[in-house]
């Protein structure tokens, strides 16, 4: 099989494999299967440039980051939908339906409404052109490198599709997912979203991909825009075609044509809707017919043929009994609202996080309060403010110190505090307990180390990791070495709830049970890469992509522990916090006078050399931004503390030593050969070429040249083949130089 062929396998495999995973829920091959697969094609990609696609499945997890986003104009406007909020306005708009066809009934569709941001899809001959987002509805930002991250959008389309297909939908993060964002951000000791649209907009503004792919975004299509070769009569006909290319749809649909069965509908959909993966506040009402729709038109900003019910947000006053603490797995502490039980969004609501004390000092938050409480995207629990009007005399200011005693609530060590000042967001400030013994961290550790992510140990739950800890057969996780089949088979397990209800007696692990735990520990050292290893330590701010990252610069663990990349990124973020200190125009620490103004301006030029030098020094690594200055801190913080210490030491006695499965070495320079004939210039491509831009990307960097994504007066010349208009226009607006692919052979010549 040539690579080209194998290349091709191994896209249509991934692919999908993606589609049973995230779409369909019916994985067939492990997770290391799939890595194995991906890693394989990624190997050959590297190898072979020139057959590179820009819809291949590596490329969900990011590319080089963009200069900004480019415009683009829709196929057909994107509009908006009209919002009724009443059961007498959906009789209205039926009736002027039904009015305007001159008919006795008209068939519509109800379908949940999405709470997320609006994008456009354009795929050309089945492989995803690009995407955008609404925009003003004529002219929306390009997002293609962004959306190509959502596992559950298709890049290919399984089936034969029509030459032009323009999908539009929504992209959202599905509520489980969200809630483990912002644990993990609590985790930081950043501050969390406010609720799933705010975190998924932001995302997608992101003009790093990579950083994008870390977020858990989804895709769920809901309308039809341009269209050639396929004739589609009505909504039904349009969703048999979503399914057969494989593009997830939004269910659950009504199909009604009576006012009663249509607000019936709607009643059904608000019993339904809280049990759904994404956030929802509305049902979509829209004619079925195409043909209907175009007689019915549009006005300016919203078609004619379609309306939303806005369902009314619930909230709902409860009082606050009492602040809890949580010990996380990093050891941070988490208030907790204990409330008094209260009915919201069909579930029973007693308890609802409070992320922070600054989250409790801004709102002013006390116990004994009078709070009210709404579940933020419809799924998580939280307090909106506090009724004053209803504050009594004895509520209780919460000081987490004062609160806790100073101490950890479950081991009483000496609690710290600490505050995230190195983020855009605001300041956080959060309580840790630094015990690394701490049971309660001791357990989520151990949980944490032997997730499928991570190391992947077989039978190591919660129950057992519970037992593990107070017996004292493990309280860090490379203590699992050391484990013994007799002594971990005779674990007696807290009782079980069974399917019956009763409550089970004590339950021994048992040899079977321990033998696979043990025998999944012992081969984790070879089976195990690097990353997954970095990721099982479970050190703040390093997840999987961060993991993945360290070990494409690192070997092994003694080389990050020991790593300069992470000192230098570190002293970028110190150089730049000092900088804009000391700006002349800080309002918040101005000069005292002329002579001190002088004197910073001096230094502010001191530093941006200094910076400069820093960055020049790390650029050729093109470090992701999973490895900023808050991981960087966290991972030296690991290595230099005496836990840390300890950790290296135990690993080293072991002789654990686990490589890196994506190690890139340092590049090498183009000018040691000499045969650098770009050197010093800057190239922009565009335009539809007969190789892969990626190709050409490298074979200019390889003899000396940059390439840019956006074109400026600095720019030495725009690489451009078919199409490419825009680019083209600001390139001679500005006097760069357009050259064609046969021009840059015959420079390189």
């Amino acid at each position: 099989m040539s690579p080209a062929e194998r290349i091709n396998e191994l896209r249509s495999l991934l692919e999908r494999h993606n589609r049973l995973y995230y779409v369909e829920a019916q994985p067939e091959i492990s997770d290391a299967d799939y890595d194995k697969l991906f890693r394989e094609l990624e190997d050959l990609e590297a190898r072979h440039p020139e057959l590179d696609d820009p819809n291949s499945p590596t490329r969900r997890v990011g590319g080089t980051p963009l200069a900004g986003f480019e415009q683009v104009r829709h196929p057909a406007p994107m509009l908006s939908i009209d919002d009724v909020f009443s059961e007498e306005e959906v009789a209205d708009f039926y009736q002027r339906l039904r009015k305007n066809l001159g008919t006795g009934s008209v068939p519509v569709t109800i379908e949940p409404k999405i709470d997320g941001v609006a994008a456009s899809l354009v795929y050309r001959n089945g492989s995803l052109d690009y995407g955008a987002t609404r925009g003003d509805g004529v002219t929306g930002d390009d997002i293609t490198a962004n959306l190509r991250t959502i596992p559950t959008l298709p890049l290919t389309l399984a089936q034969a599709t029509p030459a032009l297909l323009e999908v539009r939908g929504e992209v959202f993060m599905p509520g489980e997912a969200f809630a483990r964002l912002n644990e993990e951000r609590e985790e930081a000791g950043l501050a969390t979203f406010a609720n799933p649209r705010n975190a998924t907009a932001g995302t997608l503004k992101q003009l790093d991909s990579r950083a994008v792919a870390r977020r858990p975004l989804a895709f769920i299509a809901h309308g039809l825009g341009s269209f050639e070769g396929v004739e589609l009569p009505d909504e039904h006909a349009f969703r048999s075609l979503l399914v057969t290319c494989g593009i997830p749809c939004n269910e659950p649909l009504w199909i009604a044509d009576e006012l009663d069965d249509i607000l019936a509908a709607i009643h059904e959909l608000d019993k339904k809707r809280h049990q759904l993966p994404y956030a929802t506040d509305g049902a979509v009402i829209k004619v079925a017919s195409f043909p209907d729709r175009v007689a019915l038109g549009a006005t300016s900003r919203a078609p004619r043929w379609a309306v939303a019910f806005k369902y009314p947000p619930e909230q709902k006053p409860t009082r606050l009994l009492d602040v809890t603490v949580q010990v996380g797995r990093s050891g941070i502490l988490t208030p907790v609202a204990e409330l008094e039980p209260v009915g919201l969004s069909g579930t029973t609501v007693s308890r609802a996080t409070l992320h922070n004390e600054s989250f409790i000092h801004e709102r002013d938050i006390r116990i004994g309060d009078t709070v009210l409480v709404h579940k933020s995207g419809e799924i998580i629990p939280e307090v909106l403010k506090v009724i004053t009007g209803k504050r009594p005399a004895d509520a209780t200011p919460f000081s987490m110190p004062e609160h806790l005693e100073g101490k950890c609530p479950t081991c009483a060590a000496p609690i710290t505090r600490r505050e995230n000042t190195e983020t855009k967001e605001r300041p956080v400030v959060t309580w840790w307990c630094e015990n690394p013994l701490c049971p309660k961290q001791a357990v989520a550790a151990l949980v944490h180390f032997a997730q499928r992510k991570a190391l992947d140990l077989e039978g190591l739950g919660e129950s057992v990791a519970i037992k593990l800890v107070e017996s004292g057969l493990a309280i860090s996780p490379l203590d699992l070495f050391f484990l013994e089949v007799e002594k971990l088979a005779n674990l007696l397990l807290d009782p079980a709830r069974l399917q019956t209800g009763e409550i089970s007696k004590p339950r021994r692990l048992g040899e079977k049970k321990a033998h696979l735990l043990i025998d999944s520990i012992r081969n984790a050292p070879t089976t195990q890469p690097l990353s997954r290893w970095i990721f099982a330590i479970g050190i703040p701010q390093i997840g999987e992509s961060a993991s993945r990252e360290l070990s494409r610069l690192h070997e092994t663990l003694p080389e990050i522990a020991s790593s300069n990349l992470l000192r230098i990124i570190c002293r970028i973020a110190d150089l730049e916090a000092e900088r804009k200190l000391l700006s002349p125009q800080n309002k918040d620490n101005p000069p005292a006078d002329q002579q001190e103004k002088e004197t910073r301006r001096s230094r502010q030029e001191e530093l941006k050399t200094e910076i400069r030098e820093s960055h020049a020094g790390i650029a050729e690594f093109e470090i992701s931004p999973d490895i900023g200055a808050v991981a960087s801190r966290n991972l030296l913080s690991f290595f230099e503390s005496e836990h840390g210490r300890r950790f290296m030491e135990c690993f080293r006695q072991l002789g654990l030593n686990p490589h890196s499965d994506n190690f890139a070495p340092r590049p090498v320079e183009a000018a040691a050969s000499g045969d650098v004939p770009l050197a010093g210039k800057t190239f922009v491509i565009t335009g539809t070429l007969s190789l892969a831009r990626s190709y050409y990307k490298t074979l200019i960097e390889q003899k000396g040249g940059k390439v840019t994504g956006s074109i400026s007066r600095n720019t030495s010349y725009l690489l451009a083949g078919e199409g490419g208009g825009s680019k083209r226009d600001k390139a001679s607006s500005l006097g760069v130089t357009v050259i064609s692919e046969d021009e840059l052979q015959s420079m390189l010549a």
